[in-house]
């Protein structure tokens, strides 16, 4: 009976009205007064606490503040997660790579015909990468802005488009028999031409020189770049596989990688090729034969 008594006592007393008022003191004027109660105190004050967790709580999630949250990483941090990501990629390419090479010795060694060209293209072209619909966030397009001023080339094109006297005097191979389907346009950023063939043809090297880069990026997939001489460098990109590795010589006309359509900048299988002299763009079509 005391407790039912009580609770009613508590409730009567969070109920009961109270009167807050402000006097002039040298007057005794009511100048402000206020009529509550406690659990009208309660509520207002838990009414608060709550908007003022929300407001915290947004502003932390959608802005950089969250940046100064212990255990939330920071944008150098996810940029080594993004590049420790792509190296692990790579290994596991190497390690394929690798087996792949003691599978085909042991064989060899236990009388076994070893793998043939096309079980092996077969083989390395289920590692290709597949096209995947990325949903490009505000904080992945600040994360590739910063990315491009660090690795961008300073290079520019050609005023005129008149031929360089020492490159008319090379016998260039031609890459790719096919079809120039968009040529090289310098005022829309095209620095090469884009040349469409029947899928698995191969690349082959316009003249002899080193690869100074082999592997896979976003945006143009398996690309192979290669230094030659007179300061001349070509670039084959969207390709579907590489037979060479950065650091390997090259002769002229030799096969150094399948056409594809690897990339994100890619809309079907073909080649985009190009040609750089002494940092400038060249426009391949003035000294090279594709059809």
């Amino acid at each position: 009976m005391n407790i039912p008594k009580t609770k009613k006592k508590l409730f009567r007393n969070l109920r009961n009205k109270y009167r807050l008022a402000i006097f002039n003191e040298q007057t005794y004027e009511e100048v402000w007064r206020m009529r509550l109660s406690r659990l009208n105190v309660f509520t207002v004050v838990g009414s608060m606490a709550i908007i003022l967790v929300l407001l915290v709580t947004v502003l932390i999630a959608y802005t950089g503040l969250r940046e100064y949250i212990p255990g939330y990483p920071d944008g150098n941090e996810r940029r080594l997660m993004v590049r420790n990501i792509n190296r692990v990629d790579s290994l596991i390419l190497e390690i394929e790579k690798r087996d792949r090479f003691f599978q085909s010795i042991k064989s060899v060694i236990s009388g076994e015909a070893p793998p043939s060209d096309e079980q092996e293209a077969d083989h390395s072209a289920s590692g290709v990468p597949q096209k995947v619909n990325f949903e490009k966030s505000d904080d992945d397009k600040i994360f590739r802005q910063q990315v491009e001023e660090e690795e961008k080339y300073n290079l520019t094109v050609l005023d005129n488009t008149e031929k360089i006297p020492e490159l008319n005097q090379i016998y260039f191979y031609s890459p790719l028999k096919g079809i120039v389907v968009k040529k090289f346009i310098e005022s829309e950023g095209h620095f090469g031409i884009d040349i469409v063939a029947a899928p698995g043809k191969t690349v082959l090297s316009i003249t002899g020189g080193t690869v100074i880069f082999s592997g896979w990026t976003v945006e143009t997939g398996y690309t192979i770049m290669i230094q030659h001489n007179d300061d001349l460098i070509s670039t084959y990109k969207h390709n579907s596989r590489l037979l060479k590795k950065a650091g390997d010589k090259v002769v002229a006309g030799e096969a150094i990688a399948n056409i594809g359509n690897s990339g994100e900048l890619t809309t079907g299988p073909h080649l985009h090729f190009e040609l750089w002299h002494q940092g400038n763009a060249l426009d391949p079509t003035q000294y090279i034969l594709f059809e």
